[in-house]
């Protein structure tokens, strides 16, 4: 017999080996902040995601979790799309299924080179519906992955048989269905009688794939304006495909075939066509504005985006200046708290609005202002003898979280001011289905740029992040759609290149961390990237937006 201790009732359970853990998971599991009640969907063993039908064979810790948790919404979303493939291949099996891309709505959907008619989403949600009702088994198979590789190529699925090439494995796991095989790169719920909770709202040329809402787990996502950010993201994906780079298996093709300098340039580029972009429409409309608002999610590239704009402003003949958002927060005294009773620094209320609206209007009208400094340490503003005032060439640049947000200054004239959103969208994907996460992708830079520059350890920024997450969800995502124009920061070589900085830091975390399962699921995720090489690395330009978070940035 060994020792299982359940983390959810603190209870010793002895097993026998090869005991599979769903025979000891409670139907429900009680969420501690609200007492509702959410269905287990997987567990983690020492920290590590693993799936209900998971045996164990020595001593080991097992927390079960449900949609609650960030692992459990994943097996959810993972199993999910899997379901809406399965049913696709059922009613079309002449058609390709993709998951493009992450949206505001759900994910996005389309079957390839055609356009999915309404009747045809409504039959595709019927049949989902049917499979749900069957209850059919997730069921997961060790096998050459020379053999996977052949299986998704007969499946017409390309991009995933490439991607296992690239690896160079002897062996992989695959998952089934009913059948027919994929993979998720992840643990699956038990079986489809897990997944009732659904929706496809049909959006562009496809539809969007709803899933549970975290605040009500009953009803799907609510919809949600997303057609700025489409665009955003349909122009990179049009760029990665004039590329050749529309997946991590092709990606790793072209950086083992020695590459690497050659798309960091063309992507450096690209980017920096994007800043002039931005600086035209400004310029284009220099009589009326005065003001331009930038705002993103953390590690997004805000700071470098602001620079770069008002470089590219500077190169129009226009006099950029910046005003640091930063040192307009209230006294410590009157800072809102949050849930947990913690400061809360992203609310809007913990800036001083109402001396931001009174020092913005009095720059419109040709007058002279005191800045503020704000000091962290002793939690209030300080006036300096800093002053400003704006010429006719003049144009102030701000950035920060609530720059989007018209109620951060409703006071000023509104047509004087121009917004951009900035963020890290990525449209690379794993393969046809599994399309990569930009929050992970902003959370490896943010790791990165916390341990170089702020002597943070990876662990805190894992740990932190949830609660940067929820700021993001409350003060930001809401109101993207409210920018004038929206820049994408993400570059191609990106990933490649953040593997090499975060995989050391990662693996230093220790397997009794509470941040040991996140930790585990980014190196799981890392292991399907080839990583850049120093002399590749040194080839990134020194105002690159990518150097505010490995270093050595000139801007």
């Amino acid at each position: 017999m060994i020792d299982i201790f359940c983390v959810n009732d603190g209870r010793h359970y002895p097993v026998e080996e090869g005991y599979m853990i769903a025979a000891l998971a409670p139907e429900t599991i009680t969420d501690p902040k609200t007492g509702k009640e959410y269905p287990v969907l997987a567990a983690l063993v020492d920290h590590k995601l693993r799936s209900l039908d998971s045996r164990v064979y020595e001593p080991h810790q097992v927390e079960f979790v449900g949609y609650n948790h960030p692992d459990g919404r994943r097996t959810y979303l993972r199993s999910l799309s899997f379901l809406a493939q399965r049913a696709a291949r059922n009613l079309f099996p002449d058609k390709i299924f993709k998951i493009n891309h992450s949206l505001p709505s759900g994910l996005y959907c389309k079957f390839r080179a055609c356009r999915i008619t309404d009747e045809q989403i409504m039959q595709l949600r019927e049949e989902m519906r049917r499979l749900v009702q069957l209850d059919l088994p997730f069921t997961r198979e060790k096998m050459l992955a020379t053999d996977a590789e052949a299986i998704y190529s007969a499946q017409n699925q390309p991009l995933k048989a490439g991607l296992q090439h690239s690896l160079g494995r002897y062996s992989c796991s695959v998952y089934f269905l009913d059948g027919v095989a994929d993979t998720f790169y992840g643990p699956l719920v038990p079986s489809t009688g897990n997944l009732k909770v659904f929706d496809l709202m049909p959006f562009h040329h496809g539809f969007c794939l709803q899933y549970p809402s975290s605040e009500d787990i009953t009803r799907p996502i609510p919809r949600q304006k997303q057609i700025k950010l489409t665009n955003t993201l349909k122009d990179y994906g049009y760029w990665c495909k004039t590329t050749g780079v529309v997946s991590v298996g092709a990606l790793n093709h072209l950086l083992m075939e020695g590459k690497a300098v050659e798309l960091i340039n063309l992507c450096e580029a690209r980017q920096e066509r994007k800043y002039a972009e931005v600086a035209d429409k400004i310029y284009a409309e220099r009589d009326r504005l005065k003001i331009v608002f930038l705002a993103g999610p953390s590690s997004s590239g805000k700071t470098s985006s602001s620079l770069r704009v008002a470089q590219q402003l500077k190169v129009l003949g226009m006099n950029p200046k910046v005003i640091e958002l930063d040192n307009y927060f209230v006294e410590r005294g009157r800072t809102p708290r949050d849930e947990d009773g913690n400061y809360d620094f992203e609310a809007l209320e913990a800036m001083d609005l109402q001396l931001l609206g009174d020092q913005l209007n009095a720059l419109l009208r040709g007058e002279e202002i005191e800045l503020p400094r704000y000091d962290f340490k002793q939690g209030r503003p300080f006036f300096e003898g800093k002053r400003m005032h704006l010429e006719e060439n003049d144009i102030l640049v701000m950035e920060g979280i609530h720059a989007l947000d018209p109620d951060m200054v409703p006071s000023v004239d509104q047509s004087r001011i121009y917004r951009v959103y900035a963020s890290a969208l990525t449209s690379l994907k794993l393969d046809e289905n599994c399309c990569i996460s930009t929050t992970d992708n902003r959370l490896l830079r943010r790791m990165v740029r916390d341990n170089r520059v702020r002597g943070i350890i990876p662990e805190d920024t894992i740990q932190r992040w949830p609660s940067v997450r929820r700021g993001e969800n409350r003060y930001i995502f809401p109101f993207q759609e409210n920018a004038d124009t929206q820049f994408n920061s993400a570059l191609l070589y990106e990933l490649p290149l953040l593997k090499y900085y975060a995989e050391p830091l990662l693996l230093r975390i220790r397997p009794d961390s509470p941040a040991y399962a996140e930790a585990t699921r980014l190196l799981t995720f890392l292991e399907y990237i080839v990583a850049l090489q120093p002399s590749e690395i040194a080839a990134i330009p020194p105002t690159s937006i990518l150097r505010e978070f490995i270093g050595g940035q000139t801007l």
